[in-house]
Order: C-alpha cells, then structure tokens, then sequence
C-alpha cells in the first residue's frame, strides 16, 4: 500500500506533498527535521492521504497534485472539510477528525 499525503505546517500555513508506503513513519521524519525541504517549518501534520495499490499509481497522483500548484484544484481536494479522494484511489479509511491529528507534534 502506498499513500500520497499532504502535510500542512502549523508554523507558517505552507503545505508540502508527498508519497511513502508508511505514512506515520514519514510524518515523524518531517517533524524530526530529517527531511531538507520541511526541515525548520512544523510542526507538520496531515491534512489529506490517498491511498494505492502500486507505487506507481502514488507516484502519478503525487505529480498531479503537485501540478495543482496550490490553485483551485488544490483547494477542492480539502472541500467540505472532510478527506477527498480519487477515483483510482481506495476511499479513506477514516473520517476528517481523525485523520488531521496524525503526526502532530504536542
């Protein structure tokens, strides 16, 4: 299984995206200042994920994201507040409320 998340920080507002087979593990590596580009910027925590089957899949929809460049496809993958998903993508395993406090730092 392999997830496309993206994080959000708590310090400045940016958002980050990427993909990982284990997304609790790659929340608290963001955290812990291991990765260069959030390094400094959290707390982090996750905001929205979808899950695949194969890397590949993650991969494709991690650059289509990324494409979104924080325009209005961007903002509508958080519409209504809850966890949207894709059509190749399995639904969320969890409700909204659940999973924003994943990874957070107290």
């Amino acid at each position: 299984m392999y997830f496309v998340y993206i994080i959000k920080s708590q310090k400045f507002g940016k958002y980050y995206t990427g993909m990982t087979s284990n997304i609790n593990r790659r929340i608290r590596e963001h955290n812990s200042g291991i990765n260069k580009s959030t390094k400094n910027k959290g707390p982090w925590f996750l905001v929205y994920k979808e899950e695949f089957l194969t890397k590949k899949e993650a991969w494709q929809r991690e650059k289509q994201i990324k494409s979104y460049k924080s325009g209005q496809a961007f903002k509508n993958l958080f519409k209504n507040g809850r966890v949207a998903y894709s059509p190749k993508a399995n639904p969320p395993r969890a409700e909204w409320s659940n999973l924003k406090n994943i990874g957070r730092v107290a």
